[in-house]
């Protein structure tokens, strides 16, 4: 009688808890690259080859160690195509007595999990997933009785917790959060390091072929590629960033540039949601940075913050409030996606330059996906069962677990103040600030009304006077309310006559 270790494809690390006690001379493993998972939804293509090229080469570090690992490449004509079908093929196969894994990431696959002691009559035994820091206990309980779930104060436990950047129960510098001070703008000749380049990997032609040929018709670009898909490469990324783009990221994280995509950020959340790099190891290498001189407080806060407090923050979330999560819609809103969120075809700079970006690279950083594309989307209330879909699509670090919290919570408001205080919304005003995007664009920034005025001027009024009765009592929407209260009526009319001109050829 054999033990059958699962390993999920978002799960390639040593240490994860399915492997602790493996009998490598009589328990199997089974990794497998599964149809059902690389289409329930359409994935970027570029998410499709790092995951597969990733896997290959974690199956072969596990055999060179001696494990006994079954691995499945990728067969379309294959008959069994989903993980249960799978795993009872092995069942009969390998006399298998008993299935240990380390649970799914996703809500979805956990209660697919679940199902499976049942239908295959053996024991199957779900281990707590030991990558994170926070248990779904210990966020539960932290939770328990509060009115408001307010990340901040979860950041701070964590902190706590794992003693970061503290001295003695003090925050260093004073504060705990140095997010006032991550919000300038590069000047004209501000430069920006190319973003880390992997080496070529043995895996990787081979996948962008299988990619090409099997996954033709989902979004986005295999090429360029320049990612890791080892942990070694992925230990390579996160030294690259420590020592080129850590000591600017602070202060130009939120900043957006029509030619800089890549900016300052890390791009580490793609090897960290799939256990290439583990958070403590991240965040002890951006402390050390700090107390060395490396970089700034406000850089190294705010990437620990990223991290340590908004990613656990938002697993926490999703644990505690799936299933019904999901479903909710504050605002009622239905309508359909514009076409041009798959092809950039919009007068609408800001929103071509990102959707175009995230097409080539499957990525944009987190204000151009809250900013720009969640501003969007919220204040022309686009459907959030299809917003979520959109950003599952094309995100290379997306899976449901970040992904759900972040667009409902965050960008949509959908779920009415659990994760967010306040809708994030602005009008075209910030992205200006924040941005170079205006000045290329169709629209003009300085008319609020019109045919020739961007879009986001008017939306945002028409937003906040269409749903003044859900948001007025909002203590944080108090002082716009205040401003909104003082316009005339022909001003209002004009807002509304040009949202609708636009909402309707949208």
């Amino acid at each position: 009688m054999t033990t059958l270790r699962l390993i999920f494809g978002d799960q390639l690390n040593q240490n994860i808890s399915a492997l602790t006690d493996c009998a490598k001379e009589r328990d199997l493993l089974f990794m497998s690259e599964i149809k059902e998972e690389a289409s329930y939804v359409k994935h970027h293509k570029k998410k499709l080859v790092f995951i597969f090229a990733a896997m290959r080469n974690f199956a072969q570090q596990l055999q060179q160690q001696n494990y006994q690992l079954i691995y499945q490449q990728y067969d379309a004509q294959q008959q069994a195509q989903s993980f249960f079908a799978k795993i009872k093929q092995q069942v009969a196969e390998h006399n298998i007595s008993k299935i240990i894994l380390t649970e799914p990431s996703e809500y979805r696959l956990l209660a697919e999990v679940e199902s499976w002691s049942e239908r295959l009559a053996i024991p199957v035994e779900i281990r707590a997933d030991n990558r994170f820091l926070a248990t779904k206990a210990e966020f539960a309980a932290w939770a328990k009785g509060k009115k408001e779930l307010r990340m901040e104060y979860f950041y701070r436990q964590m902190r706590r917790k794992y003693n970061i950047l503290l001295h003695g129960d003090h925050p260093e510098g004073g504060k705990w959060n140095y997010d006032s001070q991550n919000r300038k703008t590069p000047k004209k000749d501000h430069q920006v390091p190319q973003p880390y380049q992997a080496s070529e990997n043995q895996y990787l032609a081979p996948v962008k072929k299988l990619v090409a040929e099997n996954f033709a018709d989902h979004f986005g670009d295999i090429e360029p590629f320049h990612f890791a898909v080892d942990r070694t490469g992925a230990l390579a990324a996160l030294e690259y960033f420590l020592a080129n783009n850590l000591k600017d990221f602070g202060d130009y994280q939120d900043a957006m540039l029509e030619a800089e995509p890549w900016l300052h950020h890390s791009h580490l959340g793609l090897y960290l949601n799939i256990g290439l790099l583990t958070p403590l190891e991240c965040i002890r290498r951006a402390e050390f940075a700090y107390h060395n001189g490396e970089a700034k407080l406000n850089a190294v806060e705010g990437f620990i913050r990223q991290i340590m407090g908004w990613r656990e923050y938002i697993r926490g979330i999703y644990w505690l409030k799936m299933p019904e999560y999901e479903q909710l819609n504050f605002f009622k809103a239905k309508r359909k996606l514009p076409e041009f969120f798959w092809n950039a075809e919009t007068k609408l700079n800001c929103l071509k330059t990102t959707i175009s970006a995230t097409k080539k690279h499957a990525y944009a950083h987190h204000i151009q996906r809250l900013m720009i594309i969640g501003n969007f989307a919220l204040l022309t209330e686009l459907a959030p069962e299809e917003v979520n879909e959109w950003f599952m699509i094309v995100y290379f670090d997306a899976y449901q677990w970040v992904e759900l919290p972040n667009v409902t919570g965050m960008a949509l408001y959908a779920d009415g103040g659990i994760v967010a205080s306040k809708p994030y919304i602005s009008s075209g005003s910030y992205i200006n600030k924040m941005s170079d995007y205006c000045k290329n664009c169709s629209y003009k920034i300085s008319k609020k009304t019109g045919e020739e005025a961007c879009p986001f001027n008017y939306l945002y009024w028409n937003f906040l006077i269409k749903h003044q009765a859900k948001l007025k009592n909002n203590q944080r929407m108090g002082m716009i309310y205040r401003v909104l209260s003082k316009f005339s009526a022909e001003q209002i009319q004009e807002i509304q006559h040009s949202s609708t001109r636009f909402l309707k050829q949208l």
